[in-house]
């Protein structure tokens, strides 16, 4: 194959002398080209006749691909990666049995700019919650975004219904309709090598991370009964006395909605937003096994106020508990779980953390570069 060079078409003399024209096998890029494009990926096409095989190679590495019905076209699965030296071998039949063949070298262009991945989350292996959404960031403004977001590709055993939606001009976040079913593999791989996010900007690898979906712990917390409520698997496995926000400005009151679990520490340090030492309200302590749930500063975390829990709100707008519970919470909590609180007028924004939940799906499909009109809620 790495002998190749230009193309052609070959016909036995036999078939010359019968009279009977071979099938013509074109291959596109043209080869021979030196700069071949990326985007259109390797298309090879049988005139008059179908095509038996296909064989192509990136350097060393075997192109897949697929035949239309007919099988007188075979396309790539994906974009050409850049810089590479392809080899194409193809053969197809025509009538009589009549074969025609084509052969031939080309070589991808080489971006003047590229683009990658910088992080995706949850993490390679992670067990995550049901509610976890995949978080992928990108290391220059994507400008293509329909390009980038259809070699964005998610797969599950259940083949769960899900969407990307943009949140940035470097994020894309993908969530299912629903909830993750529970102990579901996910594998999520970007083919970015070839594609073009922006003008001369391409990407040259793909990307890939796999994670699994742990049990279904969802905790509900009512602010006004001062009471948390987790459930493990539909099954109650833990209720919390607890205060919430005091409420008595926006930044103490308790966001409601549907919060994700978003990470934790023992201990955290917090220290009061907008004040200096010195100034009423001002606070900088240490907390104990402190769960996040939002990107305003909220935790579900440990406070050895039980005179208030369960009876009033006097936190800052994290939701504190018993510090045994607390501690449990900290232990039993993965990320990703949902934790929905309800009763106070602060309604938690969809992009405040994790608050991916809190749009409907319809609104979400409107954040994707692939979907467009209207989708039931349903």
């Amino acid at each position: 194959m790495l002998a190749l060079a230009g193309c052609s078409s070959v016909t036995t003399g036999d078939d010359r002398a019968a009279g009977t024209a071979a099938p013509v096998v074109q291959i596109d890029p043209r080869p021979g080209s030196e700069q071949a494009p990326t985007t259109r990926g390797l298309t090879v096409r049988a005139g008059a006749g179908t095509l038996v095989g296909v064989v192509a190679y990136a350097d060393d590495d075997p192109v897949p691909g697929y035949f239309d019905p007919t099988r007188t076209v075979w396309r790539s699965n994906r974009p050409l990666a850049p810089g590479k030296d392809y080899s194409v071998s193809a053969t197809a039949t025509g009538a009589n049995g009549v074969r025609g063949s084509a052969t031939g070298r080309f070589r991808t262009f080489t971006p003047e700019r590229t683009f990658r991945i910088v992080s995706v989350t949850p993490s390679p292996g992670e067990t995550v919650g049901v509610g976890m959404p995949i978080i992928v960031d990108f290391d220059v403004p994507v400008r293509d975004r329909a390009a980038v977001e259809k070699a964005l590709e998610v797969s599950s055993p259940s083949a769960v219904e899900g969407a990307w939606h943009w949140s940035g001009e470097t994020r894309a976040v993908y969530r299912p309709r629903r909830y993750w079913p529970a102990g579901e593999k996910v594998g999520f791989t970007a083919y970015l090598s070839g594609v073009r996010a922006a003008k001369d900007t391409y990407g040259t690898a793909d990307h890939a991370v796999r994670f699994t979906v742990g049990r279904e712990q969802i905790s509900t917390i009512d602010t006004r009964t001062h009471q948390m409520t987790v459930r493990r698997d539909g099954e109650v496995v833990q209720r919390m006395a607890i205060s919430a926000g005091m409420a008595t400005t926006r930044e103490y009151t308790t966001t409601s909605g549907i919060h994700l679990t978003m990470d934790k520490t023992n201990p955290v340090r917090m220290i009061s937003p907008n004040r200096r030492e010195g100034d009423p309200g001002y606070y900088d302590v240490m907390i104990n096994h402190a769960v996040r749930i939002s990107n305003s500063g909220e935790y579900i975390h440990a406070k050895d106020n039980v005179w208030a829990q369960g009876r009033v709100n006097v936190s800052h707008g994290c939701v504190n508990a018993r510090p045994d519970q607390a501690a449990w919470f900290y232990t039993n909590s993965l990320r990703g779980d949902p934790v929905i609180i309800n009763g106070t007028d602060r309604e938690l924004e969809w992009d405040n953390g994790w608050g991916y939940w809190q749009l409907s799906w319809s609104d979400w499909l409107k954040g994707s570069a692939l979907h467009s009109g209207p989708a039931s809620d349903s």
